[in-house]
């Protein structure tokens, strides 16, 4: 794979996941030349990531760079995007990469009519915004969409992932949707899950509730992730109905909110637990029942 030129790099804007990429790319031997950003966090991440880099406003940014870096939301990136190529601000030959899941390279195409390379560079990773967040792109990976059938694209797309640390994987803009989907369904509502049993102990007045979760779900989550559906665990998967029973009691005294969630997640585990040949289809269809009871 070849290793892209040295490069100026404009950061619009220096957020959580752009300070940060900045900073990994800068360290990768290329040249943050500006970048944006308005409120406090962002300044201080500049300073503290970027330092020495002038911050401007987005137009002069992308002015200034042979790589323009668009670490925006994903809902203010088209406006963003459209908004620069109406201004001129992009021009033929330069890389424009941004880094929402949501978004393939479609967003992009008032770049690409201009004759700029579009790509679309998503770090799998929740970041701080500060220097630790550096190591941590070490272990990642990247979602990389490229132009369909542009190899050369591809593999520059592919070559920046690998100088920063990460490992690349191909995702062809037609599955860009649905890996989002993966992702966002994993990752923020897997938060949501914790925080919820971590009150649940703490309302039991069980401290330290976290101490308590964290060899659990730690061994849970490595389980999942080397053995899938084998990893599979606990009452629902087991179909012992009464101690389901006796859960969505607790649950209906001390914490109705919890319980929609802990209801629906039960039907998806004694399903999976049926496909997975883990539980009998007898047992499955009584768990079920229990778990309808409280709809």
């Amino acid at each position: 794979m070849n290793r892209p030129a040295r490069l100026t790099i404009g950061v619009v804007s220096a957020g959580r996941a752009g300070a940060v990429l900045g900073a990994a790319l800068a360290a990768a031997g290329h040249q943050v030349v500006a970048a944006s950003g308005v409120s406090k966090d962002s300044l201080r991440r500049a300073e503290e990531l970027l330092p020495g880099v002038p911050l401007r406003p987005p137009d002069e940014v992308v002015n200034h760079a042979d790589l323009v870096l668009l670490a925006l939301p994903d809902d203010a990136l088209a406006g963003m995007v459209t908004g620069l190529a109406n201004a001129g601000a992009f021009r033929a030959g330069q890389i424009v990469v941004h880094t929402s899941g949501a978004n393939g390279i479609e967003v992009l195409r008032p770049v690409a009519e201009l004759g700029a390379l579009p790509l679309a560079l998503h770090p799998v990773m929740t970041f701080t915004g500060r220097v630790e967040d550096l190591q941590r792109i070490a272990s990642c990976t990247i979602g990389v969409t490229a132009p369909d059938g542009d190899e050369a694209a591809w593999s520059v797309g592919e070559a920046l992932a690998v100088e920063i640390g990460a490992e690349p994987v191909r995702v062809p803009e037609a599955a860009r949707a649905a890996y989002h989907l993966a992702l966002a369904h994993g990752a923020n509502h897997l938060i949501t899950l914790v925080a919820d049993c971590a009150d649940l102990l703490r309302d039991a007045g069980i401290e330290p509730a976290e101490r308590v979760l964290a060899p659990l779900l730690s061994a849970a989550l490595d389980n999942v992730l080397r053995h899938g559906d084998r990893a599979l665990t606990g009452p629902v998967a087991r179909g012992d109905s009464g101690t389901v029973r006796r859960h969505l009691d607790v649950l209906s005294t001390s914490a109705p909110e919890v319980l929609p969630s802990y209801v629906e997640l039960g039907k998806r585990t004694a399903d999976r637990a049926k496909a997975a040949k883990l539980l009998p289809e007898a047992a499955a269809e009584e768990v079920t029942t229990v778990l309808g009871e409280r709809r």
